[in-house]
């Protein structure tokens, strides 16, 4: 099976309370969610679609992994909360799911899509210098700690027509997403 999985990423906007007291916190909230889009099965004659959202944007299928209350400006914070999401989804990608369904044994890939970030996450987490980045340049994967400790031996690892395509494909979305 392959399943292809939407992620958002954006600020709430202002979420405090407007009357009575509590404690002092952030007024901002930042919402981490996913949507699984489709799941298809590999065939002889390509892939067969066995399941696909209707209503990618409802928030009905929409489902909420991650809500902190932060500015999604206030880049330490996002980091340290995110950066377990990041990795896990850094290790799905290049790893499948065995699950045994019915007494036999079915293999999961996942491929995700960062469509439901906006401008500033998905600068952050594609990989493309913004204010906040940890990445030096837009075409370079050396992040500035590493590029900090090691000037010379950082090189460019993606060209300028991959940026453009991955800001391209996150600014048109292409797949309705």
């Amino acid at each position: 099976f392959t399943v292809v999985i939407k992620e958002s990423c954006d600020g709430m906007g202002d979420v405090s309370e407007k009357h009575g007291s509590g404690p002092p916190v952030p007024e901002k909230a930042v919402r981490f969610s996913f949507t699984v889009m489709n799941i298809s099965v590999p065939n002889k004659n390509g892939s067969v679609r066995i399941f696909e959202e209707a209503k990618p944007n409802s928030e009905l299928c929409c489902k909420p992994l991650c809500l902190m209350l932060a500015d999604e400006s206030d880049h330490e914070t996002l980091t340290a909360i995110l950066s377990p999401l990041i990795a896990e989804r850094e290790a799905m990608k290049s790893s499948e799911l065995m699950l045994e369904i019915g007494g036999i044994l079915r293999s999961f890939k996942f491929i995700f899509r960062g469509t439901g970030y906006d401008e500033k996450l998905v600068r952050e987490v594609e990989g493309l210098e913004a204010s906040g980045s940890i990445f030096i340049c837009t075409l370079c994967d050396a992040t500035r700690l590493e590029a900090s400790q090691n000037l010379v031996f950082h090189s460019i690892t993606r060209s300028h027509s991959e940026n453009l395509q991955r800001y391209e494909t996150w600014r048109a979305n292409p797949y309705h997403e």
